[in-house]
C-alpha cells in the first residue's frame, strides 16, 4: 500500500472529504479529521483512534501499527506503515477511524465554562 491507496480508500468512505492541515492532506467527515497523510514521507498514514483501538491494533499487528510519538500518540493517534499493510488492513483501519469520528461528531458539544 502507498499514499495513493490511503487517499483512495479514505475518500471511498461515505461523506469523507480531503482537506489540508498544516500543509498535509487530511481526511474529514462532518468537517472533522479522522486520518492524515502528514507522515507520508516516512511511509506512514495517520489514523485518529481511541487509546483502546490503538492498543488493540498495535498488539495484533505491531509491524503495521505504531503509536505516533508524543502527545498525539498518547491520545490515540496511530501510524500505519503503508508498505507493511495490505488492502484489508488499510480499509479496516480507515473504516475504524472514520466510524469513531462519526460517533464523536454525533455527541453533543461540551459547554465551555465562564463566558455567558
Amino acid at each position: 500500500m502507498d499514499a495513493q491507496d490511503f487517499r483512495r480508500t479514505a475518500l471511498s468512505l461515505e461523506g469523507a472529504e480531503e482537506g489540508s492541515h498544516m500543509g498535509a492532506a487530511d481526511f474529514r467527515v462532518g468537517g472533522r479529521i479522522f486520518a492524515t497523510l502528514a507522515s507520508q514521507s516516512q511511509g506512514f498514514g495517520n489514523l485518529m483512534l481511541t487509546l483502546e483501538h490503538q492498543a488493540a491494533f498495535v498488539e495484533e499487528l505491531p509491524e503495521v501499527f505504531v503509536p505516533i510519538a508524543g502527545g498525539w500518540g498518547r491520545m490515540g493517534a496511530t501510524h500505519i506503515r503503508l508498505a507493511a499493510a495490505n488492502e484489508d488492513m488499510l480499509a479496516g483501519a480507515l473504516r475504524t477511524a472514520w466510524k469513531l469520528r462519526i460517533e464523536k461528531n454525533a455527541k453533543p458539544a461540551k459547554k465551555t465554562r465562564g463566558k455567558r
